[in-house]
């Protein structure tokens, strides 16, 4: 096995392909780590938030929406991207209440990860959230969203299942489960 070179890879040259409001496309031509010469070709995002929103009951929100890239309902964490500048715990706060209608008392950062390292630029930062107080939601024009709420040992059964196939709520939630609610 090849050891890999510290340091990181050198951008000879780069080519914005897209740009659109919340990601660019870029082609870039790099020496890694290494000294390989190729070609990559990355969508650089601004980062979004993930938002685990655990009621004083211990029950857990998600959201159910249609995903077109997916071509289907998924049931998922609550999540939105971070505005260019804006502090990712700000965002937190403003897609709970808009996807679900809740403010939280508390937030707790938990871990930052990378979805899709290979051709992705996007920092999804998961928050726990606690202390909830319903409102109303304030989705986007393009977001028809159902709020449900699950207990701990529905969502470990639905994710065993297959029943949830949303990536970054598949990691939030075993993370939850295996380093928070364990120490508890």
């Amino acid at each position: 096995m090849k050891r890999s070179s510290p340091g990181k890879a050198r951008v000879l040259s780069t080519r914005l392909l897209y740009r659109g409001p919340l990601f660019e496309v870029r082609r870039d031509r790099v020496r890694e780590p290494g000294g390989v010469e190729t070609v990559r070709d990355v969508i650089r995002h601004f980062g979004s938030v993930v938002l685990l929103p655990v009621l004083d009951d211990g029950r857990i929100l998600l959201v159910r929406q249609y995903r077109h890239a997916a071509d289907e309902f998924l049931w998922e964490l609550v999540a939105g991207h971070v505005e260019r500048g804006e502090d990712p715990a700000k965002a937190a706060r403003r897609e709970l209440e808009e996807e679900t209608g809740y403010t939280a008392r508390r937030f707790r950062h938990l871990f930052d990860f990378f979805p899709t390292p290979g051709f992705l630029s996007e920092r999804m930062r998961l928050y726990l959230a606690t202390g909830l107080t319903p409102g109303h939601a304030k989705p986007e024009d393009d977001e028809n969203l159902e709020v449900g709420k699950f207990s701990p040992a529905v969502l470990e059964r639905r994710i065993r299942t297959g029943a949830i196939r949303d990536g970054k709520t598949i990691a939030g939630l075993l993370y939850y489960f295996r380093f928070i609610t364990r120490r508890s």
